[in-house]
């Protein structure tokens, strides 16, 4: 009796832990996929659904996989096998990344279709596997404490706990400090050593050949370079790299600034003021027109989003009297500019907090303009949409004052645009919605949208100065174009529709 009693103490401990520590691992895991993908589709409600849709698949289908294996007479040695084949499919999720992204970069599927064939090829069958072990490890406890209640109790909370103790930790430390490559290998490891005790008794041919398995399979993922990771750093919220353009410059060397798979601004080494991209230029161009040329003060930007930091670079520039605030959210990307895209931060004021909050606590200053880059390719920080917003901005502008934003939407039919426009123009008299071409075909286009309450510019802006280039105000062919703006919503705190108006991008090649 004695005997016994040590083997049921040690016993559901041991379970405990390994329920604990396996479903850590699934959250681990779907943060982790989260970011293994975001350099192929970038990140989005539509990425995080499919991610979450499928791991969520995989554990349902694991519990009752593990439920039936219980009753059929699953023990310790079936619970072995199955965290290190876990450990093995966890580790395969870099191979197939490798075999897949080429494929589906290749391929017309739209950015939803992609980001679940992303998930479901690479985490459904670690979260199957891992599925199994709660119900397996639940049933092997019952039949070695009577308090049935107690045992099922304790072991769904230590599930759920191990769950947010994943969640947390690879949100706030793994990524950031050891790459997700690293976390994946780190966790494939966890596993198999995780699956040791339970091959106590019995032959050890099979963790022998798993493990073997396992280190051949690292092998063929090296040779893959399924363990190069593509960031040149990673951080809390993005993939970073830095590549050469200087294609794009009509001279010298330029380089741009990758935020997951999105370029976010190109920087020419010896040309602070040049603005390669159509867009950034044309903001520039409605400030020149905004203010007369004899005014004295001196011009005060503020940015929501540094990105490459190709606007307030040039406005140093251009302006070397203006006063310069910047509310970037990730101090990981201002790190990166300076380190690498010719970037002098010195002379402007910096704060890495959300623009919105930071707006909110400045309310003792004023802004000739706000610029808003912070919108992630058709990642969309809402919150940055709405008639909240909206006022918060126009409380914060001179009276003569220009906001200006781009947003990526479809063409012709822009529906989110005119979503926006209807949001801006509650609170400005002006809303103007500019472009740089006007394409023969429906695509995906970046508008820039300004708004003011003390000026509107002609239907069409000529360079001033820098690149020979011609922007189109498309307010009429915008209004009378496909769906109405009347029918389409002003947006709110509590109703910001953006994935539904971005569907024809979301569904289609184009948003890719």
């Amino acid at each position: 009796m004695a005997d016994s009693k040590v083997v049921r103490d040690y016993r559901i401990p041991w379970y405990g832990a390994a329920i604990f520590l396996s479903s850590a691992v699934v959250m681990v895991l779907e943060i982790s996929a989260g970011r293994l993908i975001a350099p192929y589709v970038g990140v989005s409600l539509y990425t995080w659904t499919a991610i979450i849709g499928v791991v969520l698949a995989g554990l349902s289908l694991g519990n009752w996989l593990g439920g039936r294996w219980a009753d059929q007479g699953g023990n310790e040695r079936a619970v072995g096998i199955t965290l290190m084949v876990a450990g093995l499919f966890s580790l395969f999720s870099l191979l197939v990344l490798t075999i897949v992204a080429p494929f589906l970069k290749a391929s017309t599927l739209d950015l939803v279709s992609s980001s679940f064939l992303y998930a479901l090829t690479m985490f459904l069958a670690p979260a199957v596997l891992l599925g199994v072990i709660t119900p397996l490890l639940t049933t092997l406890a019952l039949q070695l404490d009577v308090r049935s209640g107690h045992v099922v109790g304790r072991m769904h909370a230590l599930a759920a706990l191990g769950s947010i103790v994943g969640t947390f930790l690879t949100g706030y430390v793994l990524i950031q400090y050891i790459g997700t490559r690293n976390v994946i290998v780190a966790t494939s490891a966890l596993l198999f050593v995780l699956a040791l005790p339970f091959f106590r008794n019995g032959s050890r041919w099979a963790p022998l050949s798993l493990a073997l398995g396992a280190t051949l399979l690292a092998v063929i993922v090296y040779a893959r370079a399924g363990f190069a990771n593509p960031c040149d750093r990673e951080s809390n919220y993005f993939c970073l790299r830095v590549v050469d353009t200087s294609a794009d410059a009509p001279f010298g060397t330029a380089k741009a600034l990758i935020l997951d798979h999105l370029i976010h601004g190109i920087n020419h080494e010896s040309e602070p003021g040049m603005m390669i991209s159509p867009y950034v230029h044309l903001m520039d161009e409605l400030v020149l027109r905004q203010f007369p040329e004899d005014r004295v003060a001196p011009i005060k930007f503020f940015f929501a989003g540094g990105g490459a930091y190709t606007q307030p670079r040039a406005v140093q520039a251009l302006y070397p009297e203006a006063a310069i605030t910047v509310a970037e959210l990730d101090p990981a990307v201002t790190d990166m500019v300076a380190q690498s895209l010719y970037v002098q931060t010195e002379g402007m004021e910096i704060i890495h907090q959300d623009a919105r909050a930071v707006l909110h606590h400045l309310s003792h200053r004023q802004f000739d303009v706000v610029i808003i880059d912070a919108f992630h390719d058709i990642a969309i920080p809402y919150h940055l949409l709405t008639r909240e917003f909206v006022q918060l901005v126009r409380s914060r502008l001179a009276g003569d004052g220009l906001l200006a934003t781009n947003v990526v939407d479809a063409f012709p039919d822009a529906r989110l645009v005119k979503s926006l426009v209807n949001t801006l123009a509650t609170e400005f008299r002006y809303v103007d919605v500019w472009v740089d071409t006007l394409p023969d075909r429906d695509t995906r286009l970046t508008y820039v949208i300004a708004a003011s309450n003390s000026k509107q510019h002609p239907d069409m802006l000529q360079a001033q100065r820098g690149f020979d280039r011609t922007w189109y105000r498309i307010n009429e062919p915008l209004r009378t174009t496909g769906t109405s703006p009347a029918s389409l919503p002003a947006f709110t705190d509590d109703f910001v529709p953006v994935e539904r108006l971005m569907a024809k991008l979301l569904f289609s090649k184009q948003g890719r």
